[in-house]
């Protein structure tokens, strides 16, 4: 399977452009590849050269022109040729199981710590992937029969991480490695606006220090079918501020992987200094986290999406 055939797919129920495609791409559950410029554009030649696709360029007078991708009859044929091909075997890949290979070397409370941290991304992904078929899965929603074939795609990843998450439970069970006891239920707030809604995370007993706390935030987001989340300053750890643990950079990813639009709220100027305020000057500049001096800053931002 290469991304030629993916692209050649999406070609075929519409013409864009190749930052639309980066776009479907990356936000499609279930075609993995990283979708980077270079990929695609290679991808693009190819399809030009070989004569599966045409390009068309668009003037556009206050902005730049952009290139119109469209698939060709024998772009088309090529790809019917590629659907009826006989299927590949499915593809395992977990990192996970290689590290699990040699985790004998753990003790206890060290394989308890291994176990307990990809339960919580598998069960970010199921509240992920449930979340998104709620909103309406993406489709091009063609036909009945199209709806449905995509409908079952998305069942498909959800039973998929379903089976790991009881998988995990029986390993535990052979090991005798008890489920780890949540102290401290992570509370939060739902603010609904309207047709919207947030959740927001004000203050913690123990402020919030690991990547583990970033998933439990985004399986809080899910819980309450959102994916707009408002933090405030005081609820993180100083960790958080000190670029050199690498804190901040940690869940910052963890929030643009999972698609979280994140605000946060730091009223107390005096932690943004040095190499913090540089990463917070960045990440102003995108869609994905954003840093407010109010609430009303960080609400109005998160809403206009």
């Amino acid at each position: 399977m290469s991304i030629t055939h993916a692209i050649l797919g999406i070609l075929s129920w519409k013409s864009v452009t190749g930052y639309d495609l980066k776009k479907i791409i990356q936000e499609s559950p279930f075609m993995y590849w990283s979708a980077n410029n270079n990929q695609i554009y290679k991808s693009l030649v190819q399809l030009l050269d070989e004569g599966f696709a045409t390009c068309e360029v668009q003037h556009q007078e206050s902005s730049p022109s952009k290139k119109i991708y469209t698939i060709t009859e024998e772009g088309g044929a090529e790809l019917k040729n590629w659907v009826i091909s006989t299927p590949e075997p499915p593809d395992l890949k977990k990192s996970f199981l290689i590290q699990l290979a040699w985790a004998d070397q753990l003790n206890t409370d060290e394989l308890n710590a291994l176990l307990t941290k990809y339960e919580e991304e598998v069960r970010t992904q199921i509240l992920l992937q449930q979340e998104q078929k709620l909103r309406g899965p993406f489709s091009p929603g063609r036909t009945d029969r199209e709806i449905c074939l995509w409908d079952m795609i998305y069942d498909n990843l959800i039973d998929f991480y379903k089976r790991e998450w009881e998988w995990i439970q029986k390993l535990r069970s052979e090991l005798r490695v008890p489920i780890e006891k949540e102290e401290n239920q992570m509370k939060v707030q739902v603010v609904e606006r309207g047709t919207k809604k947030y959740v927001e995370y004000t203050s913690a007993e123990t402020p919030l220090s690991t990547r583990q706390d970033a998933l439990d935030l985004i399986a809080r987001c899910f819980e309450h079918d959102t994916n707009l989340l408002v933090l405030h300053a005081e609820a993180l750890s100083d960790d958080f501020f000190n670029l050199k643990t690498g804190l901040a950079g940690e869940m910052l990813q963890k929030f643009i992987n999972y698609r979280v639009k994140a605000a946060l709220i730091i009223t107390n100027e005096q932690v943004v200094k040095g190499r913090f305020k540089e990463l917070l000057a960045e990440a102003n500049k995108g869609n994905d986290f954003r840093v407010f001096g109010s609430a009303g800053e960080a609400e109005a931002w998160l809403l206009s999406f």
